[in-house]
């Protein structure tokens, strides 16, 4: 039986509930459970046995890759997958200053790189953003797209969190790329109170807004806006449900999770025209330029009436698919 290690540290660092850890949580399983059918045994590396199993593997898969920290072994003797979401702070340097340590390391990653067997990644414009910014061959990357967990579905759900009836529901962090300020005030313009789940919405305050990556937050009216914060899985499921429109600010995104998250749970969407989102959403959503503020708010207007069979759309994504593919993959490699 052939060995497959699988570095599981981005489910032990602390984020392993959304982000990079989301994508390790989900797929791990999903691949025990196929990889029988592919002659594929999974090996948990974690940090406590990492360099005890190491040696016994066929092959490394890390579902993790840090632009600006040495995540990857330079020197290895077995072969090794890497999973890239997104290269955007390479894409948007103003934004994002690595700094001369983060330049150093990235210097060191792209060495480390250099000499893997497959990148995988979650998009094609992903696809096209690694081959420019990391110089990795065309023939090296490897599609696969991800998924919205099961649990994510259309239900009948009474009021929470004392939302409003109507409203714009946005998930995710603040950084530069995911356009807040333009969102807020597209929703002013239509009338729409905002909602904004993830962590980071409630901690600007006392963030450094002096910092590239905040500036743009600053004097930003947040009267209309409710911030909820982190929320649990159920609770997201929920005010999915409840929103009258999900929307996708983004200037940029590797993939877009929340946007499939919202689309199984039946939300009408409107997301930027951006290539990777517009992979995701197909024909069931409204797009908007993101940097026009007035087409930003006639997309919402237009979604909120909108019956678009989005539930359809969002189950072209399983992560059984996404661990087939990537069970092939490992397989390529290995027979190779």
């Amino acid at each position: 039986m052939i060995k497959v290690g699988f570095v599981t540290k981005s489910l032990t660092d602390g984020n392993a509930i959304r982000g990079v850890g989301f994508y390790a949580k989900r797929l791990l399983p999903m691949l025990k459970t196929q990889c029988s059918k592919y002659n594929i045994e999974i090996v948990e590396l974690d940090k406590n046995n990492w360099d005890l199993r190491f040696g016994i593997c066929d092959l490394i898969h890390y579902p993790f890759f840090d632009l600006f920290q040495h995540t990857l072994r330079i020197f290895r003797d077995t072969k090794t997958i890497v999973t890239i979401h997104d290269v955007i702070p390479l894409e948007f340097p103003d934004h994002y200053p690595p700094g001369f340590k983060g330049k150093l390391n990235l210097f060191l990653q792209k060495l480390a790189l250099s000499s893997v067997e497959r990148v995988i990644t979650d998009s094609y414009a992903s696809v096209q953003a690694i081959r420019k910014y990391l110089l990795v061959p065309h023939n090296k990357i490897k599609l696969v797209y991800l998924a919205a967990d099961a649990k994510f579905r259309p239900k009948e759900v009474t009021k929470k969190h004392n939302l409003p009836k109507k409203f714009v529901l946005y998930v995710g962090d603040v950084n530069w790329n995911k356009n807040i300020p333009n969102l807020i005030k597209a929703c002013e313009q239509i009338s729409y109170p905002l909602v904004i789940i993830g962590k980071q919405a409630t901690e600007i305050e006392k963030m450094d807004l002096n910092h590239p990556q905040l500036q743009h937050l600053k004097n930003l009216d947040f009267k209309n806006v409710t911030r909820l914060g982190f929320v649990s899985d159920d609770d997201l499921v929920d005010i999915y449900n409840l929103a009258s429109v999900y929307c996708q600010p983004s200037l940029a995104e590797g993939f877009g999770l929340p946007v499939l998250e919202a689309m199984a749970c039946g939300t009408q969407m409107a997301v930027s025209n951006i290539p990777s989102l517009s992979e995701i959403a197909g024909d069931m959503a409204e797009y908007f330029d993101p940097k026009n503020v007035s087409d930003m708010s006639k997309a919402l207007q237009k979604s909120v009436d909108n019956k678009f069979d989005v539930v359809s759309q969002a189950n072209k994504f399983t992560w059984e698919k996404t661990a087939t593919k990537t069970l092939l993959v490992y397989s390529d490699i290995l027979q190779s």
